[in-house]
């Protein structure tokens, strides 16, 4: 299975390519987030969603998928769905930026089982199939493994934008937690998450994610050997509110503080 999804991603990942630091009039960008939230759609997000849905198709004909441009489509009474992001990151990707990855997550039932995130620009892919997380880059293929840290006051917590949390409730809880971490920066979305599988920072806490934003990643936090909940402790497969964490002792402080 992984050669097969890496050789479609490889594929997607150099369609994507096309219009990254390209011409920006190229991008046919639409906002799909109506007033007051900037929700860009490019040419790449539908481009590299149609290439995965028909590469998936022809791959996996008995199982559905469920992409975040075209929707959930297959057998509705088929167990596996495929989860598909193009670009997970598109607000970076049209700022030229390569904190973005193309996102691909398998369900069995509800249980995320496997996951894919390309990053085509750095020539990198981290994954996730049968439990065993692998990270692949110029360099070569290695293990993926999270920190070893346990303490809030050790950690380096990342989140895309504070203005996930819009209640007086969630901002109050990103707060608690951003003063009791080392360090708190932003920007990242997929990225983090597998910096975190990588053991390059220890946290990573999100709101407002859809389901295509985190199954994919689920798998690879865990077979790193990291935790990845919503605020109630539970697999957040619907997304939403999101906790992150190198370790079990990490991830129980986090939900503690965040309340």
């Amino acid at each position: 299975m992984h050669d097969d999804i890496a050789g479609l991603l490889a594929e997607a990942g150099r369609l994507a390519l096309r219009w990254f630091r390209a011409d920006p009039a190229a991008l046919g960008t639409l906002d799909k987030g109506g007033p007051g939230g900037y929700d860009p759609v490019t040419e790449a997000d539908k481009a590299v969603e149609t290439l995965l849905r028909a590469g998936l198709a022809e791959r996996f004909p008995a199982d559905r998928v469920l992409g975040e441009e075209q929707g959930l489509t297959g057998d509705p009474a088929a167990r596996r769905c495929w989860v598909i992001d193009p670009i997970d990151g598109t607000k970076a990707f049209v700022s030229g930026v390569p904190a973005w990855g193309i996102l691909v997550g398998l369900l069995d039932g509800d249980r995320p089982v496997a996951g894919w995130m390309h990053q085509p620009y750095l020539g990198e892919t981290f994954a996730a199939v049968d439990g065993a997380g692998t990270f692949t880059g110029p360099a070569g293929r290695s293990p993926l493994r999270t920190r070893a840290t346990t303490a809030l006051g050790d950690a380096v917590m990342y989140t895309t934008h504070p203005s996930m949390f819009a209640t007086d409730d969630e901002r109050a809880a990103f707060e608690r937690i951003s003063g009791a971490v080392r360090l708190q920066r932003f920007g990242g979305d997929c990225y983090s998450y597998c910096l975190l599988a990588l053991g390059q920072l220890d946290l990573v806490v999100e709101n407002q994610l859809h389901s295509y934003d985190i199954v994919p990643l689920i798998p690879i936090i865990e077979a790193a050997g990291g935790v990845v909940t919503d605020r109630q402790g539970r697999t957040p497969v619907e997304g939403g509110f999101v906790i992150a964490a190198a370790t079990p002792q990490l991830h129980a402080e986090a939900l503690a503080v965040l309340g």
